[in-house]
């Protein structure tokens, strides 16, 4: 049995038998989750909570004052930016701009890594923002959250796989490991988040390019169109005739021939996304 092979069957028996360390969110996400549920919650109480983190605060209100959620006046303070968005919406927000804590590397072995997972989320994310900013049915919050969290499943492997010199060392064996597991991973995270199903199906299912949703487009759809997009030109990219065939396009109205990224009436909100998290 290669190493490859044995840490497959690690993994998959850690999965299964639930012992496989799953990353937690970071606490100001669960804070703000914890005040969004309470049904007597105040916009004054989430602000409170926000403020606390100088950071966060200042990246949220960069998110409240961008193309995609500005509104006629310019938003200067936190209470002001969640009674503005409202709570839920602010959730999302904060969820996703905390995720990025989550992406650092403990070792230089893993750097790499990580720091291209964490780029590839991000791209994802902005793509999908721009997508869901064109469609009545799709929300930009939740669709930047969907693109950031698509791949986490591949957090716990890369963290596991770090004490295995061989196999970090291997890409294509790493890779290998990465595509059979990090969708069943990334299912697991997110139950375990408490996440609703339709982030959990985003996880589990934007690889299965034979999916047909039966009441689209949705999270899922979106995340497969913004994530083939992003391969557009690398190695990673289909072929016209495979992406054809992939119902999500269809579902989205987006021609498969088109980049989100390259269409000048977009370009301007494409480029405000991923300066949300710095590139």
């Amino acid at each position: 049995m290669t190493e490859q092979e044995a840490f497959y069957n690690e993994l998959l028996a850690d999965l299964e038998a639930g012992t496989l360390v799953l990353p937690t969110l970071p606490e100001v996400a669960l804070r703000v989750r914890d005040v969004v549920d309470d049904p007597e919650a105040t916009a004054g109480q989430l602000a409170d909570i926000i403020i606390t983190d100088a950071a966060l605060s200042a990246r949220l209100l960069k998110v409240a004052n961008s193309p995609l959620y500005r509104g006629r006046v310019a938003i200067d303070n936190i209470q002001m930016a969640v009674s503005r968005l409202g709570l839920s919406l602010v959730r999302n927000l904060v969820t996703s701009l905390v995720m990025e804590q989550m992406f650092q590397a403990t070792s230089n072995r893993l750097d790499k890594y990580l720091r291209e997972l964490w780029e590839h989320s991000t791209e994802v994310s902005a793509i999908c923002q721009v997508l869901a900013s064109k469609n009545k049915n799709l929300r930009t919050d939740e669709a930047m959250l969907a693109g950031l969290i698509h791949d986490i499943g591949k957090l716990p492997i890369l963290m596991k796989a770090e004490d295995k010199p061989e196999l970090i060392s291997n890409t294509a064996a790493l890779d290998s490991v990465l595509d059979s597991l990090h969708t069943r991973v990334g299912a697991a995270i997110l139950k375990s988040w408490n996440f609703p199903e339709s982030l959990i199906a985003v996880a589990a299912e934007h690889e299965n390019l034979n999916r047909n949703s039966q009441n689209g487009p949705d999270l899922v759809d979106l995340v497969q169109v913004a994530n083939l997009q992003s391969y557009f030109n690398d190695d990673r990219a289909l072929n016209p005739s495979d992406l054809a065939k992939v119902k999500a396009f269809e579902k989205l109205g987006i021609d498969t021939e088109i980049s989100v990224s390259e269409l000048d009436e977009n370009s301007e909100e494409y480029a405000e996304a991923m300066a949300l998290f710095g590139f």
